[in-house]
């Protein structure tokens, strides 16, 4: 795997994707958690199909900027974009627009390579 791997998500800011819903603020606004989860999302496209049989991803660590608000009904894209491989560790930087291109957000998520059954079994 070599960096340069790209996915995107795009999803409308609905009224359970806002602070208020998430407990994250109390204002109806996309929440912080989950502008996370399309970054994480984002990184799980660019993946997709390329990790081998039995394997899987997880995320580890994240660096998270909130720029700018989005209401509720505003659509958001995430692109992440693979930009270091360290053995099982893949770090992707990842920037977040509205359907304006003003920026919504960015920051990096780490995600760890790992054979599904195995860490599934650590979860018994």
């Amino acid at each position: 795997m070599r960096p340069g791997l790209r996915g995107q998500v795009s999803a409308v800011v609905g009224d359970a994707d806002t602070a208020a819903a998430l407990g994250s603020g109390d204002v109806p606004v996309l929440g912080t958690p989950r502008l996370l989860a399309l970054a994480e999302a984002a990184a799980v496209v660019a993946l997709a199909g390329r990790l081998g049989d039995g394997r899987t991803s997880v995320g580890t660590r994240v660096e998270l900027d909130h720029r700018a608000p989005s209401p509720v009904g505003a659509r958001v894209t995430v692109e992440a974009e693979l930009e270091e491989v360290d053995g099982n560790r893949l770090v992707f930087g990842f920037q977040a627009v509205d359907e304006r291109g003003s920026a919504v957000g960015g920051g990096h998520v780490e995600r760890v390579v790992v054979d599904r059954e195995r860490f599934a079994a650590r979860l018994q």
